[in-house]
């Protein structure tokens, strides 16, 4: 169980939002240990914390990263307690007494140095250096003394980090650090001692659901890649918590060289052995070292077992060398994980860099922080978490949200809906445009080529404006093949996106081929018809106009019957916009053969009631018909095929989700007749004799007040204590209201 936190109410500066545990700690502040002042003079010292003091005299910190605030916060609790600055000065008060420092110099973090330092001069006029950053940088710049302490320092950052929650993100705290090659040899002198001070640990938790997300994205045939600043030991744990990595994978393999050489050395044997696993599973083939070859490359991929790769910021450094970036990015690819750690900004964006520029995939980069920025502009799609780390991710993100788990709806069920719109809507867009344009290429053979149109000329305006528009727009915007609850719950149905399956050159000569098809038979069977046909009164049918509003009535059918049968969701938008489209054809096709309108304009529109006469015609809506069904009927027949012999997984989805749905609406229904057969077999026909007569005898008025309350309380077992006592001298109660109440129990 944990310990009341420590009470920190000695200090009235204090945050009474911080929470520590360690009472230790705050006891050596009060009895004065000198080390531990050092430290927390450090941490209230060594920051870009901007103050701000409220009327009521509470003290608020503006912080550049929640890191750095909540280190500030710390010492501000401890009784080191920054209060203000200007450009020339920083105000504490430590321990109750106001102390005021002059600020000489402060080098700020970068991505390069990855630590902090100020220099500021004491009242007593010494001048000191305090630095903070990464511990893989300060603690190579230690005095020698110090290496004991240093030892330790590590075993205990090393324990921080395995701890699953805690990130050790401004590890190690000292006084003095590193030399600049800029500064003047007097200050240089700063440098030479370096001092351990202490460390610190930040507990960064994962959000809810992370695993769950990782997890479902990898069945998805997702490759996931972490990029991160944390320490070796912080990001294999974390991977183990959001179970990138496993028990049961075959190797972890971690890469930690210092030069070139060993870094070529440590991917050679990962291969090696991703290699010789993979012989030893039945995959005949040797090694080559040729990685630029395209055989080595699909081995790799095709690599049976799982494996991970962990490779920290020096060794990445050499890794992203232009002679060894293949070699990574192959060794890499063959792991079912790749954890990088100890990164820069700079090193994130280069690594996404190095997989656009060698792999045929679509990147996406997600971050919350300011040091996500790069990787995220360089990735295809950057991806924002807004929360404590700022906003600077969001504002140079495409998409952004709060959580990462939503990261999962906006992939497998946006990101794949979005896919099969597009998809959806390219391929009718070239079908209905090919079976539009081509009957003019059909009318060519017969009209001289003379540019003659088949269509009227305000319907060829109109066709893609008015008549055929807004049906693919609602199909581009609210079509979908399964529910989003089902999108992810089989995350395999992200699949066909990744395999471009839905639209690729195969898919475009589909449509085109459709679309000649039927140009074909849409101009080919009226003009046979309209050869030998006749109105009702006897007169030959076939003339231009009629003929012409014959073929635009079958093309606007066909290609609405079409759109119909493409959609897989729909709404009463989409019936709308299709049988409206439908409608506003009719109604614009009758206006323009209208007497109204000839009177109005008689050179452009000529041939009056041609519309009318054409379409009362049985024989144009019996061409139309035969039109409409030799058109469609190949697709209704095709589909059905490929769903009966070739099913894909969302016809499996959408079929088991029907065979769910009937079988709720069976049990919903089989539910309501079992109650109402069980209230008849309970009374009508299992029903006895009943306790009239022995409640009219008032012998069980006799129980006692105990018997009467479990009576009361579990009506089961009062009548069962009561039968017991009315049971006969034989033990029988065959024929008894007991035996009746018996049945009645079991039933």
């Amino acid at each position: 169980q944990r310990p009341e936190p420590v009470d920190f109410s000695f200090n009235p500066l204090a945050d009474p939002r911080f929470q520590f545990w360690d009472p230790s700690l705050l006891e050596a502040v009060k009895l004065g240990d000198p080390h531990v002042h050092e430290f927390f003079r450090l941490l209230s010292l060594c920051h870009t914390v901007m103050s701000e003091e409220k009327s009521e005299g509470e003290l608020f910190y503006k912080a550049q990263s929640p890191d750095e605030g909540a280190l500030v916060t710390a010492a501000r609790n401890f009784g080191f307690v920054f209060r203000s600055r200007t450009p020339k000065t920083i105000t504490v008060h430590e321990l109750g007494q106001a102390i005021t420092y002059q600020l000489l110099a402060i080098l700020d973090f970068n991505n390069i140095r990855k630590r902090m330092s100020v220099i500021v001069r004491s009242p007593e006029g010494k001048i000191r250096l305090y630095c903070k950053g990464a511990d893989t940088i300060l603690l190579e710049r230690l005095h020698p003394v110090t290496q004991d302490l240093s030892n330790v320092t590590s075993d205990h950052l090393n324990v921080s980090g395995a701890g699953g929650c805690w990130e050790p993100r401004n590890p190690a705290p000292e006084e003095a650090s590193g030399g600049q090659p800029t500064l003047t040899p007097p200050l240089s002198l700063l440098f030479a001692s370096p001092q351990l001070l202490g460390a610190t640990a930040i507990e960064d938790k994962l959000q809810q659901g992370v695993p769950e997300t990782i997890a479902i994205l990898t069945l998805a045939n997702i490759k996931i890649w972490v990029l991160t600043g944390d320490k070796q030991e912080t990001a294999v744990n974390i991977g183990y918590s959001c179970k990138m990595l496993t028990d049961d994978m075959t190797e972890v393999f971690v890469v930690t060289g210092h030069t070139v050489l060993e870094v070529r050395e440590e991917l050679r044997k990962a291969r090696e052995k991703m290699l010789d696993g993979s012989r030893s599973m039945g995959n005949g083939f040797s090694y080559q070292e040729k990685l630029s070859s395209s055989k080595l490359t699909s081995v790799l991929e095709a690599i049976a077992g799982e494996y991970a790769l962990v490779i920290n910021g020096h060794s990445l450094a050499h890794a992203l060398e232009a002679d060894m970036e293949v070699e990574f990015l192959e060794t890499a690819c063959a792991c079912r994980a790749v954890i990088c750690c100890r990164v820069t900004p700079l090193q994130k964006a280069q690594v996404v860099e190095l997989v656009k520029k060698y792999k045929k995939a679509v990147t996406l980069a997600i971050g919350d922080g300011a040091n996500d920025v790069s990787m995220i502009k360089t990735a295809h799609i950057g991806v924002g978490i807004s929360g404590q780390e700022g906003i600077q991710a969001v504002l140079a993100s495409d998409y952004s949200f709060s959580q990462f788990k939503f990261l999962q709806r906006l992939l497998l069920v946006h990101g794949r809906w979005s896919y099969l719109r597009m998809c959806k809507f390219l391929c009718y867009f070239f079908y209905k445009n090919f079976a539009f344009t081509m009957v003019h290429f059909w009318f060519g053979f017969f009209c001289g080529f003379s540019a003659q149109t088949v269509y009227d000329q305000y319907f060829i305006t109109l066709y893609n404006i008015v008549y055929t528009s807004l049906p693919v727009l609602a199909m581009g915007v609210f079509d979908q093949d399964v529910p989003e609850q089902r999108s992810m719950e089989y995350p395999k149905l992200y699949e066909p996106g990744q395999l471009n399956l839905l639209f690729n050159k195969r898919e475009f000569f589909i449509c085109i081929a459709q679309g000649i098809y039927t140009s074909v038979l849409m101009f080919f069977i009226p003009y046979g018809v309209f050869a030998d046909a006749t109105r009702d009164d006897g007169a030959q049918l076939a003339d231009y106009q009629s003929f012409a509003v014959t073929v635009a009535t079958s093309l606007v059918i066909v290609v609405s019957v079409q759109i119909g049968l493409d959609t897989g969701f729909w709404t009463a938008i989409n019936h709308f916009f299709i049988w409206g489209s439908l409608a506003a054809y009719f109604a614009i096709l009758f206006a323009m053969h209208s007497d109204g309108l000839f009177q109005m304009f008689p050179n452009q529109f000529r041939f009056v009631g041609n519309a009318q006469n054409t379409l009362a015609q049985p024989t144009v809506w019996l061409t139309i018909a035969l039109t409409t069904v030799v058109c469609i009927m190949p697709v209704v027949a095709f589909r059905f095929l490929k769903l009966d012999l070739k099913p894909e997984l969302s016809d499996t989805v959408r079929y088991t989700q029907l065979v769910r749905k009937k079988q709720k609406t069976q049990h919903r229904c089989m539910r309501r007749v079992g109650r109402a057969g069980s209230r008849r077999s309970g009374y009508a026909f299992s029903h006895q004799e009943g306790f009239g007569e022995l409640i009219m005898s008032g012998k069980n008025m006799r129980l006692s007040s105990l018997a009467l309350s479990s009576f009361s309380a579990r009506p089961s077992a009062g009548w069962i204590e009561t039968l017991r006592k009315k049971k006969g001298s034989d033990g029988s109660t065959a024929g008894s209201p007991s035996a009746a109440a018996e049945k009645m129990l079991k039933v």
